[in-house]
C-alpha cells in the first residue's frame, strides 16, 4: 500500500501529459461545477496530484476564492505548479491524514481519485472535518469496480499474462479497490459527517491512439514500478501488449471507451 501511494521519476509527468485529459480532466470539471455556489472563501485540495482540479478549480470559481492545493508526493506538486502559477493558488505538502492547517480554516475540502491511496480512511476523514467550517462541505470522488472503466480492465487483463506467476495488479488493487460506497459513508460517519450523498456518473474517456492510453498506465502510475520490479527490461513490452489489446477492441485510430466513478459529498 505505501509503495501504490509514491509517484516520483518519470511517473508525474506521463500521469498527467497522458491520464490527464483522458481520464481525470472530465471529472475535474464535475468536481468544480459542484462547488460554483461559492462565491469567496478558502478551498483545501488534498491529494491534489498534478493539479489537474485545481486548474479547474481555479477556472471555474469566483476570483474571491483562493486555494491551497496539497499532496503527499513533492514530485507531483512540482509538475503541477510548473503549469500553473496563480496568486490564489498555494502549493504545499501534506499528508492528508495529518493536515497542516488550523481547525475550521475552510469552506470546502476536495480530493479527487485520493481516497483510495489514505491507509487509514477515518483519519483522513476526520481531519477533513476538522479543517472545514461549520457548513462546510467535503467532496471527493472514487473509481468504481475496474470492469466499469475499459481501459484500465484492458491494461490489467492484457499485461498480467506477461507475469503469470506475480501479475501487476496495482490498478485493480488501489485505484479500483476502494468503490464501495456505503463502507464509504459509514467511514464518513465515524468521522463526524452527518450528512453524506452519493451519485454514480459515467463519462467517455478519448484518446489520440491505443498507445497513448498504454503508456499513461503502464508508464504513468505505480504499475510502471511494479513491471519494472520484475523484469526491468519488459515496460516497452507490457506497454505494447496493452496497447495491441486496447486496439483490438476500440480500433487502430482514435479510441473511446467508457469510464465510471462515485462522487460523495459530506456536509459539516
Amino acid at each position: 500500500m505505501e509503495a501504490d501511494r509514491i509517484f516520483q521519476g518519470p511517473i508525474p509527468a506521463l500521469y498527467d501529459q497522458h491520464l490527464g485529459p483522458m481520464i481525470f480532466a472530465p471529472y475535474a470539471s464535475d468536481l468544480a461545477s459542484r462547488l460554483t455556489g461559492l462565491r469567496r472563501g478558502r478551498v483545501l485540495e488534498t491529494a491534489a496530484g498534478t493539479g489537474i482540479v485545481t486548474r479547474a478549480l481555479l477556472s471555474a470559481l469566483s476570483d474571491d476564492v483562493f486555494i491551497d492545493a496539497t499532496d503527499i508526493n513533492q514530485a507531483m506538486l512540482d509538475q503541477a505548479s510548473g503549469l500553473l502559477s496563480s496568486a490564489r493558488v498555494t502549493w504545499r505538502q501534506a499528508d492528508a491524514e495529518a493536515l497542516p492547517f488550523p481547525d475550521g480554516m475552510f469552506d470546502a475540502v476536495v480530493c479527487q481519485f485520493g481516497v483510495m491511496f489514505f491507509p487509514d480512511k477515518v483519519r483522513a476523514f476526520s481531519e477533513a472535518y476538522r479543517v472545514l467550517k461549520p457548513g462546510g462541505r467535503f467532496l471527493f470522488n472514487v473509481w468504481d469496480r475496474i470492469e466499469a472503466n475499459e481501459f484500465a480492465d484492458l491494461v490489467v487483463r492484457a499485461v498480467a499474462p506477461l507475469f503469470a506467476d506475480d501479475p501487476p495488479m496495482f490498478l485493480a488493487r488501489t485505484p479500483h479497490g476502494h468503490h464501495d460506497i456505503a463502507a464509504l459513508e459509514a467511514q464518513l460517519r465515524a468521522a463526524g459527517f452527518t450528512s453524506v450523498t452519493s451519485d454514480t456518473v459515467t463519462r467517455q474517456s478519448s484518446a489520440p491512439s491505443a498507445l497513448f492510453v498504454a503508456i499513461g498506465y503502464c508508464q504513468g502510475t505505480p504499475m510502471r514500478k511494479e513491471i519494472e520490479a520484475r523484469a526491468a527490461d519488459r515496460l516497452s513490452e507490457a506497454t505494447d501488449a496493452a496497447a495491441a489489446a486496447i486496439a483490438a477492441r476500440f480500433g487502430s485510430g482514435p479510441v473511446v471507451g467508457q469510464i465510471r466513478a462515485h462522487v460523495i459529498t459530506a456536509g459539516r
